[in-house]
């Protein structure tokens, strides 16, 4: 099992290195650290594309483009999953 590239072994490897460099107890507290940063992270991007779609609606750019190029990437998707689906069916 990968994630991001990583095996299951060199997880647990970081992990061991972690828990010898902090310390146990102090695991939780850096974990509550870490997730307070990424919320305010999230928040401020939030935060940022509310203020460039206030900005664009006042100007009177239309903001639905992409909502046009979703529709077609999704379409797109589509197409590739037909073709590489009869392309699996068949090659075995």
């Amino acid at each position: 099992m990968y994630f991001l590239f990583i095996s299951g072994a060199e997880i647990f490897f970081i992990l061991f290195i972690v828990v010898m460099v902090f310390g146990a107890d102090k695991i939780p507290s850096i974990a509550k650290g870490l997730g307070k940063g990424m919320r305010q992270l999230r928040d401020a991007t939030d935060d940022i594309k509310r203020e460039i779609q206030k900005s664009a609606e006042k100007q009177g750019i239309d903001t639905d483009f992409t909502k046009d190029i979703r529709n077609e990437l999704n379409e797109v998707k589509k197409n590739v999953d037909e073709v590489t689906g009869s392309i699996k069916r068949s090659s075995k």
